[in-house]
């Protein structure tokens, strides 16, 4: 079976996860706290912190399940539904 990284971020939250054989190999969450203080997400915000997160996220990803870069045979990302800017 594939090597697959998968990559969510429709929300508030980067997470990147690797699986292979049906099995999650590493799973990854970046929480954005910036929001509580607004008492809500903040769509702009939330855009601007996926990207400071999404590279870590997903080097942390690879690196909790001992998989290169090179391995990775597939990507799977959300396309929606989900906040616009988070999802470009």
């Amino acid at each position: 079976m594939p090597v697959i990284l998968a990559i969510e971020s429709s929300c508030d939250e980067t997470s990147a996860s690797v699986c292979a054989d049906g099995v999650i190999l590493s799973n990854v969450i970046a929480n954005q706290t910036i929001h509580e203080a607004y008492g809500g997400v903040v769509p702009e915000l939330a855009s601007r912190v996926h990207q400071q997160n999404i590279v870590p996220a997903v080097q942390q990803a690879l690196s909790n399940a001992k998989v290169s870069k090179n391995a990775i045979d597939a990507v799977a990302f959300t396309r929606g539904p989900g906040l616009l800017g988070s999802l470009l």
